[in-house]
């Protein structure tokens, strides 16, 4: 056809529906064009506030997504080896009534005989829920492998963080700083931001080992060794310190920067912010010479210098102990300079060029607001520096303390929320950290006192037993993990394998494809998946349920399957209580809508557990005489929950008539309302709230008239986080609750107050050093075009990439002899795999890397047994240990941050051989032994 002659714009069928997209994170706007009720094409919708009509490729490829021949048809129960992939089709009648069977005896039992663990689900307020009303504590989601990191670092830092709980000031940003940024995440948003600041001539650096993507069209590509962000970040902070590049006004306004922290060595109150009577934090006042309340208006605060308190003690502000961290010699650009590989001069030259962009470049809008201690204010001041990262930063075993390093960087700046500058999307900020704390305990009616997931505000809040020892069963919000926010989903298949700290019963996933692409040391854990106890009589786990769309890698290994719908043929929720889609200027939520009916006998999962828990008779699923609450399934249950009075899934036309947002009553029109609107709801925050959210009276009394926050007082943003030093007081001995003795040094060491980095774990205590010289390190990318794992069975998708390749520097390629296109081992202490390497001037030497989640198992997903995805394709995860090497008292943590307990999946060191005689062009895995 004559390219004149295509018409873009006409339907391409006889109905176009609109929904949200699901081929990513980004949950773009899409119109569904369909004939005789199949999908015939996919649109961005230029009417949504995500993607205003713009839409990638996996948003386009979403037709052969929902068309794939990997959808499973229809319920499967297990009739052969686990492993083997051997089952019978059955009905949902006898699947649910099995499902119901297995959960009813543990729940009449020990509800944490569950793990419920899911993975990139997108409806983790349901989940949540369900776990909790199930009564289990054993439930996690993706973000614990994923970027828990950032997430926990921001929300005990600034009330908020990276990605989806804030963005840069694309508007009016002059100077934006990538770190680690995976180009599957948020690609649209992002793409459309970034077209933005190069069209106003804004410059754009780039953090990352590898220039692709977004760093591809960056002004400055720093290729900087995997893991030592927080260095680079450390000696950019230190220039700051030197030059007075600090904005001091903001840090005594916004910050904790001035509250007094007590210096009382050997005692239990060291460390500890210094309070009044009211317990309220106290400042140094200049002018009266003497400690007044921190939050008052009417002080001029000191920033440095030590201070008398009652009872012959000593404080010092919080700036000044940052001070000290990084003026030492450990975070000079020259020390920095030879770890990281960032040349010195580059190091100063972008701290001076942030500093000037900063003060120099400043902007002042003017727009008259007041704050939340009732000043009022002339304009808004801000500073525009814009910082954005993700994961390449967050996986790692540092990466707690490498965001916050981060957050410290914004602060000193005072680039949080100020025109140009990283700013909040509602509903965020919080609380410091947010009040919601892990449920501990079951109520009379077997449900948890509270969500199995949350933030621990001191050790009194973890998930412990008498003796200290884990009770989840991922060892989350213990001793090892204190601040594991989305659990650790990434442990819980070894440990239910080892019975430790217990055996379960049932291990129920969704969407999480721990047989292959989500799992670490990935041949055993398959092995583990299948392996019996002593008497050969039982599995070590003994059911496993897995409910996914398509035949992933790990559907051979469950016992019962049950088929999820695609997101085209389902009702979904995209809600602030979840994972939000808001910008920085108002607050957004979505639904998804069936544009078409399965042509398969399956359900949509969100159905599935409402109606488990509706047979298990769970609280909130039936009413008091055993009736079910929602019948109409998710659907239903969207419109009709209330997780507090007035506050349901959806924010939008709430209220009997659907005249109030944010807090009203139910309203039974609402979906239909929603979709009128093009499926989804946005509501404008006040002009004069737009920045400062923190401590704007304005935004937080908008805030909390939807029901995102309950006070209207100031976030005060944590420089020094006090909470971290009362786990480390507990490890000192101070205190009721305190970690066992083999923690105590662990605690002390990684729960430091102010953020430090760290190369690795400490290893002093392992019962042996590695011998072999593992000098490369490795790292994987998430590749535009795909997402997580999903996409490597889309016939669009897989055109751009059916296979993938070890990808090095040519300068890495001639120290090992490796010429374009030959075939390698790459080895690390776990084992190694055969791959063919390519030369890439864009990969910083002594990395390797590959992208992510295209090699697939053969056998699975539906494709030809010889694609290249399962001949050529290969998994880096085959070389990554789950565990680190054993202490001398035999114990092995996860291979995880100390902290979060997030995946340190970039920590992998390796070594590279080159195969001299390659007798065959395919892949191959070795584990050692």
């Amino acid at each position: 056809m004559p390219h004149a002659e295509l018409r873009l714009n006409e339907p391409v069928g006889d109905e176009v529906k609109t929904t949200t997209c699901y081929m990513c994170a980004c949950r773009c706007g899409i119109k569904v064009h369909l004939k005789d009720g199949r999908v015939r094409y996919i649109q961005g919708n230029p009417e949504h506030p995500v993607n205003r009509g713009v839409l990638c490729a996996k948003g386009s490829a979403g037709i052969m997504q929902h068309y794939s021949p990997a959808r499973l048809c229809k319920p499967l129960l297990r009739v052969g080896e686990r492993g083997a992939g051997e089952f019978r089709e059955i009905e949902w009648d006898e699947a649910l009534a099995l499902a119901t069977k297995w959960l009813g005896n543990i729940r009449a039992t020990n509800p944490d005989k569950l793990a419920f663990f899911t993975g990139r689900d997108q409806s983790q307020a349901l989940t949540g829920w369900w776990a909790q009303q199930f009564g289990t504590i054993n439930y996690a989601a993706h973000g614990g492998f994923c970027s828990v990191n950032m997430a926990v670092a921001g929300m005990y830092t600034l009330g908020g963080s990276f990605w989806e709980f804030g963005e840069p000031d694309w508007e009016r940003t002059k100077y934006l700083l990538m770190f680690g940024v995976a180009e599957d995440h948020d690609s649209n948003p992002i793409k459309l931001g970034l077209g933005k600041i190069k069209g106003r001539g804004a410059k754009l650096v780039a953090v990352n080992p590898v220039r692709t993507g977004y760093a591809a069209i960056a002004d400055e590509w720093v290729g900087i060794r995997p893991g030592t962000d927080g260095q680079f970040v450390g000696a950019l902070i230190q220039e700051l310190l030197i030059h007075d590049w600090i904005d001091f006004d903001y840090l005594v306004r916004y910050t904790n920067a001035h509250h007094l922290v007590v210096r009382n060595p050997g005692c239990a109150d060291d460390g500890l912010i210094a309070r009044d009577a009211g317990d309220s934090p106290l400042c140094w006042d200049k002018r009266s010479s003497t400690a007044q309340s921190a939050s008052s208006v009417d002080v001029t605060p000191a920033i440095v210098g030590e201070y008398d308190l009652p009872h012959g003690r000593k404080a010092i502000p919080a700036f000044q102990l940052l001070a000290e961290r990084f003026l030492a010699p450990e975070y000079s650009a020259n020390k920095v300079a030879t770890q990281c590989g960032v040349d010195a001069g580059i190091i100063r030259r972008i701290a001076a060029e942030i500093a000037d962009v900063a003060f120099k470049q400043e902007i002042r809008l003017p727009q008259r607001w007041m704050d939340s201690g009732g000043r009022e204010h002339a304009e808004m001041i801000g500073r525009p520096v814009s910082i954005h990262a993700m994961r390449g930063i967050a996986a790692h075993a540092n990466g707690f303390h490498t965001c916050r390093m981060l957050h410290t960087l914004q602060l000193l700046l005072g680039a949080i929320d100020t025109p140009g500058s990283f700013r909040y999307q509602p509903p965020y900020p919080k609380s410091v950290p947010p009040a919601n704390r892990p449920g501990r305990s079951r109520k009379d009616n077997g449900a948890l006192d509270a969500g199995p997931l949350g933030y621990v505000h001191a050790p009194e809040d973890l998930v412990v037993d008498a003796d200290g020892a884990p009770r989840r069963i991922d060892k989350a919000f213990s001793w090892e993990y204190p601040l594991a926010a989305h659990g650790m989903l990434q442990s819980v298949i070894r440990n239910a394998w080892a019975g430790d700290p217990y055996p379960i019963d049932t291990l129920f996933l969704f969407m999480a494809n721990m047989g292959w692409n989500s799992a670490m040391n990935t041949m055993q854990t398959r092995q583990m998946l299948c392996e019996r106890n002593a008497a050969g009589d039982e599995y070590k786990i003994p059911h496993i349920i897995y409910s996914d769309a398509y035949d992933s890698e790990t559907i051979a290994f469950a016992d019962l399957v049950l088929p999820d719908t695609t997101y085209l043929e389902r009702h979904d929720c995209i809600s602030l209580l979840d994972r939000p889609i808001s910008d920085a200027d108002g607050a957004s939520d979505a639904i998804r809508q069936p544009v078409c009916r399965p042509d398969r006998d399956v359900r949509p999962f969100q159905d599935v557990l409402l109606d488990l828990g509706a047979r298990l008779k769970l609280p909130g699923m039936v009413d008091a005489d055993g009736v079910v609450k929602y019948p109409g399934g998710y659907a239903q249950y969207m419109v009709e929950h209330e997780r507090a009075p007035g506050v349901g899934l959806l924010a939008g036309w709430r209220g009997k008539d659907g005249g109030k947002q944010g807090v009203g009553e139910p309203n039974p029109h609402q979906l239909e309302v929603y979709k009128v609107n093009n499926c989804y709801w946005h509501a404008e925050i006040p002009v004069a709230g737009r920045y400062y959210k923190m401590a704007n009276r304005d935004y937080l009394q908008w805030a909390k008239s939807l029901g995102f926050i309950g006070s209207t007082d100031a976030i005060v943003l944590e420089l020094y986080s006090e909470r971290l030093q009362k786990f480390r007081l507990a490890a000192l001995g101070h205190g009721t609750t305190r970690p066992p003795e083999r923690e105590r040094e662990r605690v002390a060491r990684y729960f430091d107050p102010l953020p430090f980095w760290y190369e690795s774990l400490d290893d002093s205590q392992a019962a042996a050093p590695n011998p072999q010289p593992y000098n490369l390190s490795a790292i994987t990318q998430r590749p535009m075009f795909m997402y997580h794992s999903w996409g490597s069975q889309n016939a669009w998708l897989r055109q751009i990439a059916a296979r993938n390749f070890l990808y090095l520097h040519p300068d890495t390629a001639a120290a090992h002899a490796v010429a374009d296109g030959d075939w390698v081992w790459i080895e690390s202490a776990h084992g190694r795999i055969r791959v063919q390497a390519r030369h890439h001037a864009g990969t910083a030497p002594g990395t390797v890397w590959s992208w992510n989640a295209v090699g697939k198992r053969k056998g699975a997903w539906k494709l030809k047994p010889d694609a290249p995805e399962y001949t050529k394709g290969f998994l880096l995860n085959h070389v990554i240990d789950d565990l680190l090497p054993p202490r001398r008292d035999g114990h092995r943590y996860a291979n995880a941050d100390p902290v979060t307990g997030q995946a340190a999946w970039f920590d992998l060191r390796v070594r590279l051989i080159r195969d001299a005689e390659p007798a065959y062009a395919a892949n191959s895995v070795e584990i050692a032994r």
